[in-house]
């Protein structure tokens, strides 16, 4: 895969496997209603959609083989969305349940399909990419949880708790995928010229992928203070942190993935 789709395919991808993780193997489905669910489940069929769209459009011949191979599971993460978020409807829940777990699996392989594409060692273009998933899917959650709680007014503290401490992780767990992406020493490609001509200048790409990466970190002590107040605004307060983050931690991701693609 090559070019800014190959980069945006990287992504969508992430975000896609990293929303489905924590949507069903935190906690959520015995604390929130069906709704939220489904307004996940829209955005995480979306961005596999999405990345498979994406992926479709970035063949690159020395890799066509695994491209299709990513782009096949990448449609198919989108098939078990559309299928889970279907029998939610009709009320299976258990089965939606089973299902939606399931495509957790099914995304990490997208994921390592999506790092075969890549010309740098698996291993490590797994972990970023895994990393990545962690880091975009905190942030998205997140930020639907804590518009969730503008129709759920019952609600407890406990689940955006637990999605601010995650935030946190993530950034960890992201710093140290961005970090083993510097380490590799390739520079940005024509990638990343063509997304935007500063990524390219004295290897500038790694520098705002990190310093992202820390503005989200600090994004995430400020929601974590923030949720320390009692009043309900504080949950707002929260939310709108969360806007914030989206933004960098995008900005962070397409940062760091413009080294992997020529």
């Amino acid at each position: 895969m090559s070019g800014p789709a190959g980069v945006m395919a990287l992504v969508l991808a992430e975000s896609a496997a990293g929303a489905a993780a924590i949507l069903f193997l935190t906690p959520l489905w015995n604390e929130v209603r069906r709704g939220f669910f489904f307004l996940t489940g829209a955005v995480v069929l979306a961005l596999a959609a999405g990345a498979g769209g994406a992926g479709a459009g970035a063949f690159a011949p020395s890799a066509g083989s695994e491209g299709r191979l990513a782009v096949a599971l990448a449609l198919a993460m989108a098939g078990a969305t559309l299928a889970w978020l279907i029998l939610l409807a009709v009320r299976a829940g258990s089965v939606a349940r089973i299902l939606g777990i399931l495509s957790v699996p099914l995304s990490v392989a997208m994921l390592v399909a999506f790092a075969r594409t890549v010309s740098e060692p698996l291993g490590s273009t797994v972990f970023q990419l895994l990393a990545g998933a962690l880091f975009t899917g905190a942030v998205l959650d997140g930020l639907l949880l804590g518009h969730w709680y503008l129709t759920d007014r019952k609600l407890t503290r406990g689940p955006i708790n637990r999605a601010a401490w995650l935030l946190i992780g993530a950034v960890v767990a992201e710093a140290a995928g961005v970090i083993a992406g510097v380490g590799s020493g390739n520079e940005p490609g024509a990638a990343s010229k063509s997304i935007n001509p500063l990524l390219t200048v004295g290897g500038s790409a790694s520098w705002i992928a990190i310093g992202m990466v820390l503005c989200t970190g600090l994004i995430a002590v400020f929601i974590r203070l923030t949720l320390r107040g009692i009043r309900p605004t504080a949950v707002q307060s929260a939310t709108g942190f969360f806007y914030l983050a989206v933004i960098t931690a995008f900005t962070a991701e397409i940062a760091a993935k413009v080294r992997f693609l020529p």
